[in-house]
């Protein structure tokens, strides 16, 4: 039997059937260089595309094409995948053309939680995009930190732990996603947390180092860390969990904040230097939670974050001397994405409204200086 009775499927129900763990063959019809930028998890790459845009109507048949498992077929924004989808039916093979293509992916989430105590952490992941977001859960009352999903995702999550959400915060202006977190402040009545600035056009609570804020009985404490931006912020919970932000991740740092002269670059790569040594000071069993992960996320469930003591194993970046540091940062570091710098007057402004965020936000994240 069919799993849907037409040949498109939408991205929540492609969600679905990931997060219940229904076979489906996830097929990428998108050129490798599109591929290797990003792409749904667990799919798998046809060397079709050149094929499929010559008009060519035998593309499968010619390459033996065969599955057992109904498929669903992607492209950049869902157009070439029907056309590819048509082909695949006409071999008598359930196919379905993903609506939206990769692009819209990016509005997807799944979740991960664990539990520090008495305190619970749902870690939210935009599974198209690699932003993370946070919940963290004590005594009835919640905090959110990045919010970077729509605010009822935050609000159905905090309702369904019996909590209410009491602060939101953000460990920066970021650069590559719209901030829910105003809005979300607005909609629950929470008080919204900023590092302190001068930048942002609305109203907020600004926070700055050692501040703390409590969370029923768990208590946050802020850290400047600045480097990735000037006002970037680092939040420990309880001793025990950071959340990094921006500036450290699994696989690397924090590039330098965006339009910067060379010299300018250089300083605040230095900074950038300082802030990680001060993380580096924390007990080796602190727990590193970043704001971004560098791969597609899997509807596995599995937290992405890495002990302190890990990364130091593995993170050749963490034990240069400055200079060389600073040296190693700024050669070839890529080009400053072009919506990069729209996505930061929205979050100054904290308005979004008339924009078409799928598109301003689609593609990888490239807040990472890992080359």
């Amino acid at each position: 039997m069919a799993l849907f009775d037409t040949d498109t499927i939408t991205i929540e129900s492609l969600k679905k059937l990931l997060q219940e763990q229904i076979p489906v063959k996830i097929v990428d019809v998108r050129s490798q260089e599109n591929f290797d930028q990003w792409h749904i998890p667990g799919s798998e790459l046809l060397p079709v595309n050149s094929a499929l845009q010559e008009t060519d109507d035998n593309v499968f048949l010619d390459m033996g094409f065969t599955s057992g498992l109904p498929v669903v077929v992607v492209c950049q924004e869902g157009f070439l995948s029907r056309k590819a989808t048509e082909q695949l039916r006409d071999l008598d093979i359930e196919a379905y053309s993903l609506e939206g293509g990769i692009k819209h992916w990016t509005r997807v989430w799944n979740t991960a939680e664990m539990l520090l105590e008495d305190t619970k952490i749902t870690q939210i992941r935009r599974a198209g995009k690699g932003c993370l977001s946070y919940l963290i859960i004590n005594n009835g009352e919640a905090a959110v930190i990045d919010a970077a999903v729509e605010p009822q995702t935050f609000i159905d999550l905090a309702s369904e732990n019996q909590a209410q959400i009491k602060y939101v915060l953000d460990t920066h202006i970021h650069a590559d996603h719209f901030s829910r977190s105003k809005q979300l402040a607005e909609q629950t009545g929470a008080k919204l947390l900023l590092p302190a600035q001068n930048l942002v056009q609305y109203k907020f609570t600004p926070i700055q180092d050692d501040d703390q804020i409590t969370i029923g009985k768990a208590v946050l404490k802020a850290i400047h860390t600045p480097g990735h931006t000037d006002e970037s912020l680092s939040y420990l919970l309880n001793n025990q969990i950071l959340f990094s932000g921006d500036l450290l991740f699994l696989n690397g740092v924090g590039r330098p904040d965006l339009k910067s002269t060379d010299e300018i670059a250089r300083q605040k790569t230095a900074k950038l230097y300082r802030s990680l040594q001060k993380i580096l000071n924390l007990p080796e069993d602190t727990l590193v939670l970043p704001g971004h992960y560098h791969q597609p996320v899997a509807f596995d469930g599995k937290l992405i974050g890495k002990t302190l003591q890990y990364l130091k194993e593995h993170l050749p970046l963490l034990y240069l001397e400055e200079k060389a540091f600073i040296n190693e940062i700024l050669t070839d570091m890529p080009d400053t994405p072009p919506n990069y710098e729209q996505i930061v007057d929205l979050n100054i402004s904290g308005d979004a409204e008339n924009h078409d965020l799928v598109d301003l936000e689609a593609g990888e994240n490239r807040c990472n200086s890992q080359k």
